[in-house]
């Protein structure tokens, strides 16, 4: 008997969907209303960017861990929103995270904005270019305790990199 209300149990609770990681709940920088001063059609999107670019900028994926282009850039200089061209990083706010994932302690002021991401059944604080709306990644408290204590974790196909003279 017990075997058997055991197996019930467990049946009913694997066989339970919830909606919490149901695509359609949810919220991405690209699904939100505000309009951004840089806008183009979806078709545009998919002729300017790489696939890759495509998906992260204006699908909201990410990258797998390690292999952005980015990562061991040591290089002075500007990290700008593959998608537009707006400043977002610099390099002297980059640091080592051990993500996987390019990671700064702050954003250049005025060019990132942030909205709430509830997707995968978590709350978090998604990034994305303030002139195009492109996700760049998500702020975490977990960063440096020296400097802001903020880790900005950004997929690395987001970003282009403009070296300084």
């Amino acid at each position: 008997m017990r075997t058997l209300v055991l197996a019930a149990l467990c049946t009913l609770a694997f066989s339970c969907k919830g909606n919490s990681q149901n695509p359609a709940n949810e919220t991405t920088a690209t699904e939100t209303t505000a309009a951004y001063p840089v806008t183009k059609s979806d078709a545009e999107w998919q002729k300017e960017l790489t696939p890759l670019q495509y998906y992260i900028l204006r699908k909201a994926g990410t990258e797998n861990p390690g292999t952005s282009e980015w990562l061991k850039n040591k290089a002075e200089g500007t990290y700008v929103c593959a998608g537009c061209g707006t400043p977002v990083f610099k390099s002297e706010h980059k640091f080592e995270s051990g993500t996987g994932w390019p990671s700064f302690d702050r954003e250049i002021e005025g060019n990132v904005a942030f909205s709430e991401d509830r997707s995968y059944g978590m709350i978090r604080v998604e990034e994305h270019c303030a002139t195009c709306g492109g996700h760049l990644g998500h702020v975490f408290e977990d960063g440096p305790r020296k400097t802001t204590g903020m880790r900005h974790c950004i997929n690395g196909a987001a970003l282009n990199f403009i070296p300084s003279e």
